[in-house]
């Protein structure tokens, strides 16, 4: 639930009373030690800060990423916190979503609004009181003062300026109205917007990515609103609160925040506080160099889950075409990009996103899940399930569920597949159930259908026959000799099509390891009865 802002009037005419000191505003200055970062002894803290006005997307993770990294990296604390204060915009469960696909992603939030934490709240509509105290001290001492001007009046400024070619800005209206004028304007409207003065000269801060920067705000926009006439903050001053009072050391966020870094020094100056250390990352775009955009459905987390990507496939391709490390290679988990992560390697330039490469790093993935036990029992669980649902009553026996069998398929295909659900595609039916081949099918490929059925079904009789890939290709070579009029490879095509129902697919030796003698036996048999 939203936390009930303090009415704007009272906020006012509390500070329209002379001599009254500011709220206390936590810790005191200096406690935050001003080095490159990590060197200070103070306990790293940095924050992801998603608005939940849609579900986290590849950009999102990215700087979710590199926070939870760098955190771990220094036995620091990975915070979540929730931007909702713009209430319009709220999406329903994307809150929920967020946090959802964090623990899905394996980057589990430290302190969040599901996980509680030393310095909650974790949702900005539940700090609102924060934010209050905040502004009187600043109304106080003179940084920011009320803005009466009605959103009609700024709409017909911003129009103007867009018809003169201008960039839209505030004209500081109602920067230098006096005490008197101030009371004389509140009993008309009693809750004004809160502006921030914006000071000539803006201080200069060393980026961790992109160096120094300086960027003089006050010449380009017009004093920014800090708090609304609802008592809900804007961005700059709750992320400015919040980063104070939840002990933040790094900000890693998008380079589209850089330009307000500025403004935010300023509000840290102006309420005594010592500033964290910056680092912004430059963006991530498609490989054209295009925005990625929520319009675009397939860039959302519940997409790649729900398609059977793996979390280590997205985290190792959305840091291997960007920065931060020794060197680019395909296939890190999670511990290895954490371990080889070094802040002072992210360079300026934006990351081009390859996703068409995706498929490539989810079959490496894969199959280092395969080659642990332990990862393997699950993956067996899960095509299980996979199976059932993708076939439900079509299986004929219900033994191709059984776990033997199915991590049997699972070992023989891995390097073949780059996603467990490509084992319940249409070219892996035959896996789970028998194709209905006819006769006049294999009669096509070979007029000699009964010998060559006849011959198959000799080689699995044999006695001490191990049915092994490299025994059979062997026999199968064996079995094509002296067929009159048909050729290996016309056996092979023929036993792929009785096997499988199918032209193309995995070797013929690998169907019949696959499949099992039993089976294979039942379905060279129905060759001679169809």
């Amino acid at each position: 639930m939203c936390a009930t802002p303090l009415p704007m009037a009272v906020l006012l005419k509390r500070l329209l009373q002379p001599g009254r000191p500011p709220a206390a505003l936590g810790r005191p200055l200096g406690r935050r030690e001003a080095s490159l970062g990590t060197d200070s002894g103070a306990a790293v803290r940095v924050r992801f800060a998603p608005s939940p006005t849609g579900f986290l997307h590849l950009g999102g993770l990215r700087t979710a990423l590199y926070n939870y990294i760098f955190a771990k990296k220094h036995q620091g604390s990975f915070i979540l916190r929730l931007e909702d204060t713009d209430q319009t915009r709220l999406v329903p469960g994307a809150a929920e979503n967020i946090e959802d696909m964090l623990e899905w992603a394996g980057i589990p939030p430290d302190e969040s609004p599901r996980r509680g934490g030393p310095a909650g709240p974790y949702l900005q509509s539940q700090r609102l009181e924060l934010y209050a105290q905040a502004a009187e001290a600043l109304l106080k001492t003179g940084a920011a003062y009320p803005c009466f001007c009605s959103p009609q009046r700024l709409e017909l400024l911003k129009r103007e300026a867009l018809r003169n070619h201008q960039t839209p800005r505030y004209d500081n209206r109602c920067r230098n109205l006096s005490p008197g004028q101030v009371a004389q304007k509140l009993a008309k409207d009693p809750k004004p917007a809160i502006r921030f003065r914006l000071e000539e000269e803006a201080p200069a801060f060393q980026d961790l990515v992109y160096g120094w920067n300086r960027h003089d705000v006050a010449t380009v926009e017009g004093d920014p609103v800090i708090l609304k006439s609802d008592g809900f903050p804007t961005y700059h001053l709750a992320c400015v609160v919040d980063d104070h009072h939840m002990g933040v050391s790094h900000v890693l966020r998008g380079s589209e925040w850089l330009v307000s870094t500025s403004k935010h020094l300023l509000l840290y100056r102006a309420l005594g506080w010592s500033p964290p250390h910056f680092a912004h990352l430059p963006l991530l775009l498609n490989k054209d160099g295009s925005k990625l955009s929520k319009r675009q459905g397939d860039i959302f987390l519940e997409h790649f889950a729900a398609a059977g990507f793996l979390p280590d496939a997205l985290l190792d391709i959305i840091t291997n075409c960007g920065s931060g490390f020794a060197e680019n290679q395909m296939g890190r988990t999670l511990s290895e990009l954490i371990t080889q992560f070094d802040l002072t390697r992210i360079t300026c330039h934006s990351a081009l996103l390859d996703l068409e490469k995706l498929p490539e790093f989810n079959r490496l993935h894969l199959r280092r899940l395969v080659s642990s036990e332990t990862q393997r029992r699950q993956l067996v669980g899960k095509l299980q399930t996979l199976v059932q649902e993708a076939f439900g009553n079509q299986l004929q026996d219900r033994d191709v569920l059984d776990q033997a069998y199915v991590e049997r398929i699972i070992l023989l295909r891995q390097g073949h597949i780059c996603r467990l659900q490509d084992l319940v595609s249409p070219a892996h039916s035959y896996l789970w159930t028998r194709p209905a081949v006819d006769r006049a099918q294999l009669g096509a490929i070979s007029e000699q259908v009964d010998v060559i059925a006849k011959r198959v079904l000799g080689l699995l009789e044999g006695p001490g026959t191990s049915l092994t890939q490299d025994v059979l290709n062997g026999e199968l070579k064996k079995l094509s000799e002296g067929l009159e009029g048909t050729k290996h490879s016309n056996v092979m095509k023929l036993l792929r099509v009785a096997l499988s129902g199918q032209l193309q697919g995995p070797p013929v030796a690998e169907m019949m390891v696959s499949l099992g003698p039993k089976e294979v036996r039942e379905r060279i048999q129905k060759m001679l009865s169809s």
